[in-house]
């Protein structure tokens, strides 16, 4: 297995072995806050599935904590997962942060409330549900993963302004 803060710049199906679901997560926002859109990529071997969503307004940050938790949340079962983000925030949060958060009351070491602790509680509850990698990948590189999920992300955006999309409860 390798280490959480491996970049990774290869092909997605390259990236991880095929008893592994591949998560490529995006998020984006058009002013922070502002409108924003999550995307993800899901790879297991031969299968793919694309999944996005909008909020009318909402942050770039709850947008890629979104992304990844809504594709976690699409698994059926548990699962050994890679999942590949651009978002410091989120694979440190999740990796580094979050057992301090937790031991002081979802509080962050100033004393001061964590940010959207109803997103990283539901990111650590479904986390529990399976192994998760997590990979910190350079945003807007020429990763194929990233720039697929970055898509994603963006149309769903454009898609929530015209009506064609939803809001996202959780937005």
């Amino acid at each position: 297995m390798l280490s959480m803060d491996t970049e990774t710049r290869a092909t997605p199906r390259a990236t991880a072995s095929p008893s592994a679901v591949l998560i490529y997560t995006d998020g984006a926002c058009s002013g922070n806050p502002g409108p924003g859109g999550w995307g993800a990529l899901l790879q297991y071997g031969p299968h793919a599935k694309n999944l996005s969503g909008f909020a009318p307004r909402t942050t770039n940050n709850r947008m890629e904590m979104l992304a990844a938790i809504r594709a976690l949340e699409t698994l059926n079962r548990p699962c050994r997962v890679v999942i590949n983000t651009d978002s410091t925030y989120v694979k440190n949060g999740i990796t580094q942060w979050l057992p301090g958060w937790k031991a002081r009351g979802w509080r962050k070491s100033d004393g001061k409330p964590v940010l959207n602790v109803e997103l990283w509680q539901r990111l650590d509850a479904v986390c529990l549900k399976h192994e998760v990698e997590w990979r910190w990948v350079r945003g807007h590189a020429g990763d194929p993963g990233n720039e697929a999920a970055d898509q994603l992300a963006r149309e769903a955006i454009e898609s929530g302004r015209v009506g064609a999309l939803a809001p996202d409860p959780a937005g």
